[in-house]
């Protein structure tokens, strides 16, 4: 006998089920309580069920997935995952049998009353009118019902020429706004806006209240720092936010951009304090002030935690002559840049035979070469000579910090040849099982015998790091249970970094991943 199917809810719903003579089948539910649904099936052989949702959030990952049985079970429902649910009943005779029914999440939020004020000058400077708004914001499903009060009295739209009650078209049905024009003295009270969805699924009505008076204000702030803050690892950093302004009370929050904030941190009232701040605690803090009156207000400071690392050199041959070796006679440039915080603090100083360098007509140094990354010491040798040979250091500092400096050392000779890299012969084809581990292999050649990158030489995939180059220092790399996916060709590249600064030397592997199929 074909499938058949028949989907029942257990438990109490808010309102009625309609029956199945009836195109539309809505099960409502109270946001937070659960979610059961049967489906009923009959068949010979007995079908397998498998529940689908459509029409949902997109963050909902049900819908991207099936549940295979036959009763769909949903604890403390959220309103993203209201929708329509198929039960689908299949036991290959026939057609499938496919039911489905709209499950209608009901909410109603805590309401938001912001206050919102407007000078205006009338007739010149002689007299001003203020203007109020007050703005009340709810989400619900259904549509929420609005009631507005004054002390304990309902205000009734158009009840007084000063009172004017409206909905904003681009929040139509959200929002209800209550207007205050020309501030009388009457008009300073405590007001509060009710909402209500009228006890669907016995949700209560929610209020909230505002007291106007006339020194209502929104917030202002002041740092006791800059807006950028250059601190040491190890220090101690107090930062204190203090209102200046704002009434009711504004309350004050902190935190932190793009992660969040430390846990070597602490806030007390506008104070925040970072013990022993290191380079992961970087980044923008922001103090907010907000009361429900105007915008909130906001200060931001940038700390950043000085630091210096990754240190690399560049050889660079007269780039006039496209030449890509060193040649007497010709211009000779050497670089050396590290990553810094922050980075345009970065002393450059060069050493040649543990001297420091003269600068002549024929030596000059430069900080900023634009065809360099920003921020890089150079050296510029003009007619290289045979005296011009020998070791070259590059000391890098951040002035006034703690942070020890970093040195680079480059041998500069007539040995100094720009790189090679080659596949050794045995090893241009790599053959290996599917879940075992692999080694590719390129040799480089050259003084200074530069870093070795790998990329995926037929698609764009990245490695397990996330990043879509591997950097390896003896040419060697090595690939842990392998996949199929993980066939294809492998590309070797010399860096243009700790060597010359020259066209890249290219060399390829191919991996052949062998897969065993039952």
């Amino acid at each position: 006998a074909p499938a058949h199917a028949q989907i029942t809810h257990l438990g109490q719903a808010c309102v009625a089920v309609k029956e199945d003579n009836i195109i539309e089948r809505v099960y409502t539910i109270r946001e937070g309580d659960t979610l059961v649904l049967q489906c009923l099936v009959k068949g010979h052989p007995r079908p397998q069920v498998r529940w689908t949702k459509t029409a949902g959030s997109a963050s909902d990952k049900f819908q991207e997935t099936s549940i295979f049985d036959e009763t769909l079970r949903i604890e403390r429902i959220q309103r993203i995952q209201g929708g329509r649910y198929y039960c689908k009943a299949d036991n290959g005779v026939g057609v499938p049998a496919i039911k489905s029914i709209r499950v209608d999440v009901q909410y109603l939020d805590e309401p938001i009353l912001t206050v919102h004020q407007t000078i205006s000058d009338v007739r010149g400077s002689f007299y001003q009118e203020k203007t109020v708004f007050l703005r009340c914001t709810v989400n619900s499903n259904p549509p929420a019902r609005f009631i507005w009060k004054r002390g304990n009295e309902i205000i009734a739209h158009n009840q007084d020429n000063g009172v004017d009650i409206y909905e904003p078209l681009y929040t139509q049905g959200e929002t209800k706004v209550l207007k205050l024009k020309n501030l009388r003295p009457q008009d300073y009270a405590s007001y509060t806006c009710q909402v209500s969805v009228r006890n669907v699924c016995n949700i209560s009505d929610k209020s909230v209240t505002f007291k106007l008076t006339n020194t209502t204000a929104p917030p202002s702030l002041k740092l006791s720092v800059d807006e950028v803050l250059v601190v040491n690892p190890g220090d101690n950093v107090t930062i204190q936010c203090s209102l200046t302004g704002g009434d009711p009370v504004p309350s004050l929050q902190w935190s932190h951009s793009p992660t969040p904030m430390p846990r070597n941190s602490r806030v007390q009232g506008g104070n925040l304090t970072i013990w022993g701040i290191q380079p992961e605690d970087a980044g923008y803090y922001n103090c907010t002030a907000s009361n429900n009156v105007g915008n909130v207000a906001k200060k931001v400071v940038n700390v950043m935690v000085r630091l210096m690392r990754n240190a690399t050199f560049q050889i660079i041959p007269d780039t006039i002559k496209e030449s890509e070796t060193i040649q007497l006679g010709r211009e000779l440039k050497l670089s050396c840049h590290v990553d810094a915080v922050p980075q345009d603090k970065v002393n450059y100083t060069w050493y040649k035979n543990g001297k420091n360098i003269k600068l002549s007509d024929r030596m000059e140094l430069f900080k900023n070469d634009p065809e360099l990354t920003p921020v890089t010491g150079s050296l510029e040798i003009i007619d290289l000579r045979f005296t011009d040979f020998g070791t070259y250091l590059c000391v890098a500092s951040l002035p006034g910090s703690s942070i020890p400096d970093i040195s680079m050392e480059v041998n500069i000779s007539s040995e100094t040849v720009p790189p090679t890299i080659r596949v050794p012969k045995d090893r241009a084809v790599i053959m290996v099982r599917e879940g075992s581990r692999a080694e590719l292999q390129c040799e480089v050649s050259g003084k200074p015998k530069p870093s070795v990158l790998w990329f995926r030489a037929d698609k764009e995939v990245p490695w397990p790091s996330g990043s879509l180059v591997e950097e390896t220092e003896d040419g060697k790399l090595q690939l842990d249970n392998v996949s199929r996916e993980m066939s294809g060709a492998y590309k070797c590249q010399t860096a243009r970094y700790n060597g010359f600064y020259i066209k890249p030397r290219e060399a390829q592997v191919q991996l052949n991943v062998l897969c065993e199929y039952p």
